[in-house]
């Protein structure tokens, strides 16, 4: 495994993360679970990124238990708070009430005395950002958190949550957007701004939901157990890529990467872990070996040719556009995560 700082934080966090994003309706057991968390460890990844609104915060307990007797020291734990946990009107947000009940509530489901990033996971409009701020501030002071990070904010809006934690003495240190050779979004603002002010990416979706790991085939029907064939699992993140073009492009890579010596998705990952700004990519996993097969990414040096290759055939179907960072909206704060 490879390490890196998150920004300019002292923070180390393994270059991979592993992600236990989960739903109620998946079809994994808490065995399957176990057994790619054990993997991830295995391979030498420390940093685990999770969310309450995973699983409505079943995701959270069944990290805890996986995590249950490593050393805790050597661990790198992150969770977020924003989305609805419960039916009040105050169960969401970024409300000073509810960080303060979020962090309780996800370090209990965790077993956990502290979590090392705490993270907004979107940003919200209804709540003025000096007090979402204030709250973070109370919960790294009181040693609940190490250090806070933030999910599809815009450039704006980590400049100014960044300014905000400065003063309260608090390191807002990471930003976790969706990033990958389809989804460039973040490139042309927000990497830039926090480049300059030393925040890291912890970038989600860096196989673009398994569409960069070639398994989708243009011209024929999904594959059985895949995320696209599962109408629960929020296929609609995979639709403007589950196109003829986008696929057939894909499927080009593959000499490319056999050139390197790498699969599909291992190129895919070594694409988005040269970036300077990207600190660590989250990776989800559903079979323990797919943690042990795309490990093998973190050796890979992609050369400028390779980088321009991919980039001839991705670039024209890749996404841009900096307005589609994922912010919630200001209109329905309940608007569905991802």
């Amino acid at each position: 495994m490879k390490f890196r700082h998150v920004g300019n934080s002292g923070l180390i966090v393994s270059r991979l993360a592993y992600g236990n994003w989960l739903t109620r309706s998946s079809t994994r057991g808490a065995e399957t679970d176990l057994a790619c968390v054990r993997a991830a460890l295995d391979v030498g990844i420390t940093t685990f990124d999770t969310a309450d609104l995973y699983a409505e915060g079943a995701a959270e307990e069944s990290l805890g238990r996986a995590l249950k007797g490593e050393r805790r020291e050597g661990l790198e734990v992150l969770t977020k708070v924003f989305a609805p946990t419960g039916p009040g009107r105050n169960d969401m947000g970024l409300s000073r009430k509810h960080i303060r009940e979020s962090i309780e509530s996800s370090l209990r489901r965790l077993g956990m005395e502290y979590v090392d990033i705490y993270q907004a996971h979107r940003y919200d409009h209804s709540t003025p950002l000096e007090e979402t701020m204030e709250a973070f501030a109370d919960v790294v002071h009181s040693g609940k958190a190490h250090y806070i990070g933030v999910s599809e904010w815009t450039a704006e809006q980590v400049r100014r949550g960044h300014a905000l934690a400065h003063e309260l003495r608090i390191r807002l240190v990471s930003n976790q957007p969706q990033y990958s050779a389809l989804w460039r979004v973040p490139e042309a603002e927000v990497m830039p701004v926090c480049e300059e002010l030393g925040v890291g990416q912890i970038v989600w979706s860096p196989l673009a939901q398994g569409v960069l790991t070639g398994k989708y085939l243009p011209g024929q029907g999904w594959p059985e157990g895949s995320r696209a064939a599962d109408t629960n699992d929020g296929t609609e993140v995979l639709t403007p890529w589950l196109t003829d073009d986008v696929l057939g492009r894909v499927q080009r890579l593959r000499p490319i990467a056999g050139d390197v010596g790498l699969t599909l998705a291992q190129l895919a990952l070594a694409w988005v872990l040269r970036h300077p700004n990207v600190s660590a990519a989250v990776l989800g996993a559903s079979r323990p070996e797919q943690l042990t097969d795309n490990a093998k990414a973190l050796d890979a040096r992609l050369d400028d040719d390779v980088v321009a290759a991919v980039d001839a055939l991705l670039g024209p179907v890749a996404t841009r556009d900096p307005a589609l960072t994922e912010t919630s909206s200001p209109v329905d704060p309940r608007w569905r995560l991802a």
